[in-house]
This record gives C-alpha cells, sequence and structure tokens, in this order.
C-alpha cells in the first residue's frame, strides 16, 4: 500500500504538477528593447498548438457570448471549444484574432502572455465544487475580441474574474497574464476565492492585482507571483481588485497592524520551489549580471557541482526584483535564445551530469554523444539524473514571440513569432497582425494520429529521433534551421518596406503579400522536418555499427 501510494503521488507531481507549471513568461518595456518594439513572450503555451484567425463580427442587440471549457483540448475538431459553461453579454463587433490554446494577438496589436502560477490550496476551486466559470484562455480571447489598448483589457479582464468567478483550468493554479500594447506592458495575476463563492454572493470571484512595467524594464514570470508592494492609490501604475487586501485579513493572512508591509507574493503565493527559483535566477543573471551578486550556479568545468548539496544555495525570493533595467537592449533574437535555454553550463543543466560521461579511448573522458537535456522518466530512473525544470521543454506544444511597433500600421507592426512543439528546434515563423490566414500545416495537429501534413508532427518527429545521438542530431537540426530562422530576420526590413508601400495604395494586397509570405515560411517548416526526418533515421541507423 505504501508503495501504491508513492506511485500515485508521484504522478500527481510529475504529471499534473510539472505540466501545469510549464510557462515561462518574458516581458520587455519599449525603451528596454533594442528597436524600441514592446515585447511579450510565453513559451510551452496549451496542448492546442493549432493556430486558426477568428474574424471579427457584427452581433446584434441582445447577443450573448458563450462561455467554453475546452479550448486548450486538441481532441475537439478545429474551431470546436468543447462544454458552455455559461453566457455573458456580446458586444455589437469584435475584432480579429489569432486563436489556439491561448490566444495571443489581435488585429489593433494587442498582446497577451500567460503562465499558470501557483496559489494557497484554499483559493483552489473546480468545475465540481466550485461555480466559477472563468477561464484565463477565455477571457484572454474575450479581450482580444473586444479591445485594442492594454490597459482597457486589464480592467475588462479583472472585471470577468470577479463577476463570473475565475476557474482554474491548468491543474490547481492561479495565473499571470503579461497584457501589452505598443506603449506599455501590464503583469496582471488572478488567485481563486476558494469553492465556497457563488454569483449570487455579490462578492468577487477572484483576487487579482496588476502593475505596470516600467517603459525602460524588463521582467519574467516563471510559473510564480512577482509583484510584491501595492499602492493602490497610484492608479497610473496599479490596478486590483475591491478585495485584493480584505481577503488576505479575513483568513488571517496578513494582519494590517502598522508597518506592516502588504506583500502580495508572500500573502497569495506558497513558499516557491526551485521550478520557479531557477528561472528566476536564469532570467537576471543574463540581463542583469551585475545588479546584484547573483547566487553563482555555473559548473565551471566540474561535473559534480550539482550534486553538492554544501555548494547549493538557497536564495530569498526577495532578492528578485518585480523588474529590472536590463544591461543591454533586449532584442527578439535574445528572448528566442532564452526560450530555447536547458540551462547549459550550469547545475541545473541534465547533460552535465557524471552520468553521462564515457571513455574518449584516451585515458580520459568526454560526453557522450547519448547526452540529452530533455531526457524521459525512464533514462532518469536508469542513469538516476534529477529532473531540472528547463526554460525549452520537448513537451513544449508551442510558444511564441509577440513584436508590438507602434510606428507602423497595425497590420505591418505586430509580429507573432511562432515555434511549434519544442523551441530547441523549431524554428520561429513570423506571423503578421494584419494577416488575412495561416498555413494549414499550422492549423492541423490530432495528438493521436501521426499526420505529415502537420509541421508539429514532423518537429516532433525529429526531436523524438534526436534520441539516437542527440549530440549529433541537435548539430544537423541547426545547420538547416539556423540559416532559414537568420534569412527571416535579415529580410524582415525588406519584406516589412514592401508591405508598407503596398499599404499606402492599397492595403488588401499588403496583408496578402504578408500573408503569402509568412504561410510559405511555414509550408517550408514543414518540408524542412520531414527531410530532416529521412536524413536523420538513414544516418543514424541502428543498422549501423
Amino acid at each position: 500500500m505504501r508503495y501504491q501510494t508513492l506511485f500515485l503521488t508521484g504522478l500527481l507531481l510529475f504529471g499534473g504538477f510539472i505540466g501545469s507549471k510549464a510557462c515561462t513568461v518574458i516581458a520587455v518595456g519599449k525603451n528596454a528593447s533594442a528597436d524600441g518594439s514592446v515585447i511579450i513572450s510565453h513559451t510551452d503555451a496549451g496542448p492546442d498548438s493549432r493556430i486558426f484567425v477568428v474574424p471579427g463580427r457584427t452581433f446584434e442587440a441582445g447577443a450573448m457570448a458563450p462561455v467554453y471549457l475546452d479550448i486548450q483540448d486538441a481532441h475537439l475538431p478545429l474551431g470546436d471549444d468543447g462544454r458552455i459553461l455559461g453566457y455573458i453579454p456580446q458586444v455589437r463587433q469584435t475584432y480579429t484574432y489569432f486563436q489556439s490554446a491561448y490566444s495571443h494577438i489581435n488585429e489593433f496589436q494587442l498582446g497577451i502572455a500567460e503562465s499558470t502560477t501557483d496559489q494557497r490550496p484554499e483559493l483552489v476551486a473546480d468545475i465540481e465544487n466550485g461555480k466559477q466559470i472563468m477561464t484565463i484562455e477565455q477571457a484572454m480571447i474575450f479581450a482580444l475580441q473586444r479591445y485594442k489598448k492594454a490597459r482597457e483589457a486589464v480592467l475588462f479582464i479583472g472585471d470577468l474574474m470577479t463577476r463570473y468567478g475565475f476557474l482554474p483550468s491548468s491543474g490547481t493554479g492561479s495565473e499571470t497574464l503579461v497584457v501589452a500594447d505598443t506603449e506599455e506592458v501590464w503583469i496582471m495575476e488572478v488567485f481563486g476565492i476558494g469553492p465556497v463563492w457563488t454569483p449570487e454572493s455579490g462578492k468577487p470571484g477572484a483576487i487579482w492585482a496588476a502593475q505596470r512595467l516600467p517603459d525602460d524594464q524588463a521582467t519574467m514570470i516563471p510559473n510564480f507571483s512577482i509583484i510584491k508592494e501595492i499602492d493602490a492609490k497610484d492608479a497610473d501604475n496599479f490596478m486590483v481588485s475591491s478585495n485584493y487586501m480584505q481577503e488576505a485579513i479575513d483568513r488571517g493572512w496578513y494582519d494590517p497592524a502598522p508597518g506592516k508591509l502588504f506583500i502580495w507574493q508572500e500573502v497569495y503565493a506558497p513558499i516557491p520551489a526551485e521550478y520557479a527559483t531557477s528561472r528566476f535566477w536564469l532570467f537576471f543573471q543574463t540581463f542583469a549580471p551585475n545588479y546584484k551578486q547573483w547566487p553563482d550556479r555555473f559548473l565551471h568545468g566540474n561535473p559534480y557541482k550539482g550534486i553538492n548539496q554544501y555548494f547549493q544555495i538557497v536564495e530569498p525570493l526577495s532578492i528578485y526584483p518585480f523588474s529590472v533595467v536590463p544591461e543591454k537592449k533586449i532584442s527578439v533574437q535574445d528572448i528566442i535564445a532564452f526560450q530555447r535555454s536547458t540551462f547549459e553550463g550550469t547545475i541545473y543543466d541534465m547533460t552535465s551530469g557524471p552520468q553521462w560521461l564515457v571513455p574518449d579511448g584516451k585515458g580520459d573522458y568526454i560526453m557522450s554523444p547519448l547526452a540529452t537535456p530533455f531526457p524521459g522518466s525512464e533514462l532518469r530512473k536508469l542513469l538516476e539524473i534529477t529532473y531540472r525544470r528547463p526554460v525549452a521543454r520537448h513537451r513544449g506544444h508551442y510558444g511564441m514571440v509577440n513584436q508590438l511597433r507602434g510606428w507602423l500600421p497595425d497590420e505591418i507592426g505586430g509580429v507573432y513569432w511562432v515555434y511549434l512543439d519544442n523551441p530547441y528546434f523549431s524554428p520561429y515563423v513570423p506571423i503578421y497582425a494584419g494577416n488575412l490566414s495561416v498555413a494549414e500545416t499550422y492549423a492541423i495537429y490530432d495528438p493521436e494520429k501521426y499526420d505529415e501534413r502537420s509541421a508539429r508532427w514532423a518537429i516532433d518527429f525529429v526531436d523524438n529521433l534526436a534520441n539516437l545521438k542527440f549530440q549529433d542530431v541537435i548539430n544537423d537540426v541547426r545547420a538547416v534551421r539556423d540559416p532559414f530562422e537568420a534569412e527571416i530576420f535579415d529580410k524582415q526590413s525588406q519584406i516589412e518596406t514592401e508591405a508598407q508601400r503596398l499599404y499606402k495604395s492599397d492595403p488588401a494586397s499588403s496583408r496578402k503579400f504578408l500573408t503569402d509570405y509568412s504561410n510559405g515560411l511555414m509550408n517550408e517548416v514543414t518540408v524542412m522536418f520531414l527531410e530532416l526526418r529521412d536524413a536523420i533515421i538513414t544516418k543514424y541507423t541502428n543498422n549501423r555499427e
């Protein structure tokens, strides 16, 4: 019985827990970015990686909009969002947006990124024991359909959550959104209210707070709260629900005695775990290495350093600020590089342990070509590898970087850079805010059936084949992917100049031009990875010595 309990506990921890604490989000203010754009990003988004355009529509007065539960379910037909939990009033006119498990951008360069975070167990409610109906992905869609500006979208999402009740949809977690337009970025954190809430109570159905990111700063959310002190009177930089502090007082989590600070992060989030603190450390060490003396987690050539408990530092979460001025302006390519991180050269690098060392035939040891930063559960058991949660994940579904630029027409200024499956393998391709469609290959995915038409399946196939000889295969992938991706960035200005020329006389032709360009790149990705599949299985087949 004891072993059965341990097994079930393991399933919960390594299935539900890790699976729902997987999204890394980065936000960069317009004066902190290399080109003056606002940048937000989201890795490891939900399981339905299919991306498609939902055109804006006009509705009759009095129409109601359904609130769906199953937006993230990739098993449902494209466009079918599953069960309806309730309805909210519809607006007269909705805007065009791009839908996926988490919908990230609309035609007016309103962008939203999401990271499931952690909350006290008393705040959790689910569809079985609560009356809450508003998931975060549904709220994101409603906001993208109705708003152009980040500040207005935050207030609207907050109203949805308090009025209809926040319903967790990724495990039992709370949620953090980064809501941005071409001028500003807001970090919005939403916590539950517990199963006792009902709409008839008249009380808020969620606890939420939002803080504006300074224009010259950047931040990162690693599935954990980052908001600390709140000045509710500073309307330029904070927005809060009416119960943002009172709920903590009523539950005995905060004593409002004079001189005692209310620290949002400490009150509503539990004690942090390494899945969050490791990424806090990596972000600030990468973009602000001299801000303060961060813990030294680099290996410095010692493969045993990561297993020495006398070395490892357990730092207080308070050392990590809400945001920071980066020491070098941050580009889209910098964010992509971070999204591909597997903590190379640090104690969290799963390829760095002594388990991977093999004789080189010359009296020394080298890393095995089988060493992978994505060891599966059976391999971790066999080699006794401690699981470390990297930024890039082989079960990553899909992700994005939004590049938002106010000096260009919205149709051209908003670039939705998308990867599929695993950013460590996948190229990023640009989808413009004015694009009329998304290539079919990026809208085909059935997790239960392999399909050669699907870009995600093509990339996933290569990701799996890499286990034949990971260190060699990833070099083969980079040899094809990196020049393809570099050419996209090299040609970005040229493509957008032509799009602007067309836009001046005929916006429709400009949108078609960008759509054809983006869709062509997506089709190239699928062909690229099908060809890589064939080349890799031929080169590394186990029929060879």
